[in-house]
């Protein structure tokens, strides 16, 4: 009777252990990628002792030459900025821009605590009248305090969904009827060249005064300057996301579109099952590319409708002409860059749930 040699067991198990941990690397990657943080998967393979040198190499690539090229620009940043003088002084450098950020939290903490102490308040008053008998008079009073960074930041976030959504509400299926239909192509495609290259500054006064005309009996649900901003939004982003779906259903394999005639499938099981999944890596892409396009598109519409938000953040602070106003617009233009980022990374995250694409 022969025994297991304990040596080649023990290897064995290592190898496995081994092929397991390398596979959680491999699944994790994905996301890694999605995130914009891939120089973690060769981090995590040189810990594990996958070819060290290689990863290192991948490590420099992915993580040391972007880190440099940051720090070379915040040097030359920090060297250049007071050489430049405006109306409102030298140009700030790195340290000065990060003081705002600073000034600016504080701020918003301060706003914050001041909101909460007058709903307290108004709170309290409340009680003291329902106590005396006075019920009628209890009422809720709105706060009308100046908003701070954060709650301009998450307006401009939520009016560039609201476009976004409404864009992609009427573009998906537009596309999906040029795609489909010669037609459909034909009629839509003057009206894609005529209004696609119009700018938003165009469509401003255009959408304020229809908007305000329409709401001139009442706000409405929606504020108006939420509204006009939306709307503007909308008309500026849907058209990557239009020709992107036509172009995506165009393009499907015409045996397919064969099978599905000898099926004899009705129009919607035919969109459902086949025109949709084998167009969603192009919608997404239109859909990431009028994702940009929107937020861009905001920011002026903000500004120069004077709506609140990042853009009338911007437009204020160059108003005011203070010594910290041109630092504060810089802040605003780096958070302005960095969720425009980070909105690019969620269409991504989506992509890559309801895709198969190696696009990044």
């Amino acid at each position: 009777m022969t025994t297991a040699n304990p040596d080649f067991s023990e290897t064995a198990d290592r190898t496995a252990r081994r092929a397991r941990l390398f596979t959680r690397i491999n699944t994790a990657d994905k996301w890694f990628r999605v995130l914009g943080l891939s120089w973690i998967t060769p981090v995590l393979r040189a810990a594990a002792g996958d070819n060290p040198s290689a990863q290192l190499r991948e490590i420099w690539r992915l993580l040391a030459v972007p880190l440099l090229a940051i720090a070379a620009f915040l040097l030359l940043w920090g060297m250049l900025a007071p050489r430049v003088q405006t109306s409102l002084g030298a140009v700030p450098g790195p340290a000065q821009v990060w003081a705002e950020v600073v000034n600016l939290h504080q701020d918003a903490q301060a706003k914050a605590e001041k909101r909460v102490r007058f709903e307290a308040m108004v709170e309290q008053r409340n009680q003291r009248l329902a106590e005396a008998g006075r019920a009628d008079e209890v009422k809720t009073i709105g706060y009308t305090g100046a908003p701070s960074y954060y709650q301009q930041i998450l307006t401009s976030i939520g009016t560039v969904f609201v476009g976004f959504v409404i864009a992609t509400a009427f573009a998906v299926p537009l596309g999906i009827a040029a795609g489909l239909s010669p037609t459909a192509n034909a009629a839509l495609n003057p009206l894609i060249q005529i209004f696609k290259p119009v700018s938003p500054l165009a469509w401003l006064p255009i959408v304020t005064m229809i908007v305000s005309a329409l709401s001139a009996t009442g706000e409405g649900l929606l504020p108006k300057s939420l509204v006009i901003s939306a709307i503007t939004v909308t008309l500026c982003s849907l058209w990557p996301t239009l020709i992107n779906t036509a172009l995506g259903v165009a393009s499907i394999d015409r045996d397919l579109v064969n099978v599905s005639k000898v099926l004899k499938m009705n129009t919607w099981t035919k969109i459902t099952r086949l025109v949709l999944p084998s167009a969603l890596p192009l919608i997404f892409t239109g859909l990431r590319l009028s994702l940009g396009v929107g937020w861009m598109v905001l920011i002026a519409a903000e500004m120069l409708a004077q709506n609140p938000g990042l853009g009338k953040f911007v437009w204020d602070e160059f108003q005011n002409g203070s010594s910290s106003s041109l630092a504060r617009i810089m802040v605003a233009v780096l958070t302005i860059g960095i969720i425009g980022f980070l909105l690019d990374r969620v269409m991504f995250a989506l992509q890559s749930l309801f895709t198969f694409t190696n696009n990044r």
